[in-house]
């Protein structure tokens, strides 16, 4: 059967963002000027992310059932491409500062966010490994980006490596789930035998292959090198991205095929515990700030997986409290993605050319040097935290509570525990930059410029972590909308 009209609209924010992507690298010749290249990325970004929305004005199934259009992957098709406006935005000034190709790059980030789409849209498994695919592949390249570094080649190496590894433990799954189903489309999975176990392994091989993309332990230990040796916006990307990519399939699958919903509860409960105490036990000992962040990153993994075990527990029954476990697991991406975007920000530019000021001590007195530079930082370690009037507060609170009403109070009180122990890095940094004097190196040191599109990043991703921290319920009303989390049962 041939692809209709609505199958394509079902796919225009990929085939806009694969078309500016090559459209770019095209053009790259015939133009030298960065300024222009993030201009035309960022529109591509915006255009995408516009385009979702018309996407989403067609739902149903296209191409015979690979992609799904509807309010779950308009949401997720939301929030990468705002992921992508807010990097590209933040990485021109790093561009010009490091003079790396700013052609490349930009279409790179934009076939990356085509491939994170596809993953949020897919409705059949191989379809879900091309964006995998898609995704992955891109994100290898950004990694190594910095081509005279040799911690970005180190970087790009072990991604590489360790990634193709869980890509193939992904492709058997896939692999083993149709041997034991005769399918591999996740809606004729429905009434799939739980006690099979041949489906078992397959989807626990699917659970490596994505527990790898979103660094949930004992697969997280590629993470702090590769956010250490990536570019910093390319990290930026890294933690907010690929991460709600492959949390939007994960959801998908597990909340779609009642087997899997079945089999893997105490899977996620063993990994949340598992992701929480290996990223915040890491963070404690890190004295670069990128690598702290990558530690961070797993621990927020570990309590996102807290609602996953919750969603498992309730299964697909909305109204016992499956309904706020999912709306749990949406709210706490779309902060963390702001949280970290800003945060990685602040990062790169402090960081200065070739990254050499990355150590913890190079923040010391910023909140005299740059005060609202330090106050931006601080709201995002507080967010980052969970402390009220910020996003992650609630973002924690609505997890917190989803373990609660799902009776897994052991899981809470690990959770709690961990966000303690996670209290004692953030607040670390914070006194070192309003408490420590800088050494002399510093203090005679121009103070760090900001520019215009890196302020423009800082104030959206501020003011959104404040808002979702003070009013919650515009978005809360959004996510927990019965068209949106209905359409996964």
């Amino acid at each position: 059967m041939f692809p209709t009209p609505d199958d394509f609209y079902r796919v225009l924010p990929e085939v806009l963002w694969c078309g500016f992507g090559t459209l770019l690298m095209l053009l790259q010749p015939f133009f030298k000027s960065r300024q222009f290249f993030t201009a035309v990325a960022a529109i591509a970004a915006l255009a995408g992310t516009a385009c979702s929305v018309v996407a989403g004005a067609f739902p149903g199934p296209g191409f015979n059932g690979l992609i799904q259009s509807d309010p779950y992957s308009t949401f997720f098709h939301l929030l990468v491409g705002l992921v992508a406006f807010l990097v590209v935005l933040a990485a021109g000034p790093y561009l010009d500062r490091e003079n790396l190709p700013a052609a490349e790059f930009y279409a790179l980030v934009l076939f990356a966010t085509a491939g994170m789409g596809v993953l949020a849209g897919a409705q059949e498994l191989l379809t879900a490994f091309v964006g995998l695919e898609m995704s992955s592949i891109a994100s290898y390249v950004l990694a190594g980006f910095r081509r005279d570094s040799l911690k970005s080649g180190e970087s790009a190496l072990k991604y590489f490596l360790l990634g193709s590894f869980a890509t193939a433990f992904f492709l058997y799954g896939i692999a083993l789930v149709y041997g034991a189903t005769g399918t591999t489309q996740l809606d004729k999975m429905f009434a799939a035998d739980p006690h099979s176990s041949l489906l078992k392994l397959g989807f626990a091989m699917i659970l490596i292959g994505l527990g790898f993309k979103v660094a949930a332990a004992p697969f997280q230990i590629w993470t702090p090198d590769v956010y250490e040796g990536a570019p910093t916006p390319v990290t930026a990307l890294f933690s907010a991205g690929p991460k709600a990519g492959a949390f939007a399939l994960l959801l998908r699958i597990f909340a779609t095929v009642p087997a899997a919903t079945h089999l893997w509860f105490w899977a996620f409960w063993i990994l949340a515990v598992l992701t929480m105490f290996a990223g915040n036990l890491g963070a404690l000992v890190q004295t670069n700030i990128k690598r702290l962040l990558a530690y961070s990153s797993i621990a927020h993994a570990g309590y996102i997986l807290v609602a996953f075990a919750s969603v498992t527990y309730l299964g697909n029954n909305l109204s016992d409290g499956a309904g706020p476990a999912y709306a749990a697991i949406l709210f706490y991406l779309v902060s963390y993605a702001l949280v970290k975007i800003g945060a990685f920000t602040i990062v790169s530019q402090i960081g200065g050319t070739g990254e050499k000021h990355l150590a913890l001590d190079d923040y010391a007195g910023l909140g005299q040097r740059q005060p609202w530079i330090a106050a931006t930082l601080s709201l995002f370690l507080l967010s980052l935290l969970g402390l009220p009037i910020t996003a992650g507060f609630f973002g924690k609170l609505y997890i917190f509570k989803a373990a609660v009403d799902s009776h897994l109070i052991w899981l809470a009180v690990i959770m709690a525990v961990n966000s303690t122990i996670g209290a004692y890095y953030y607040f670390r940094l914070i006194v070192i930059m309003y408490m420590r004097e800088p050494n002399a190196e510093i203090s005679a040191a121009p103070l760090v410029a900001f520019p215009f599109s890196i302020v423009v990043v800082l104030v959206i991703t501020a003011i959104a972590t404040v808002a979702l921290g003070v009013a919650p319920n515009p978005i809360l009303r959004f996510i927990l909308d019965p068209a949106l989390i209905g359409n996964l049962r």
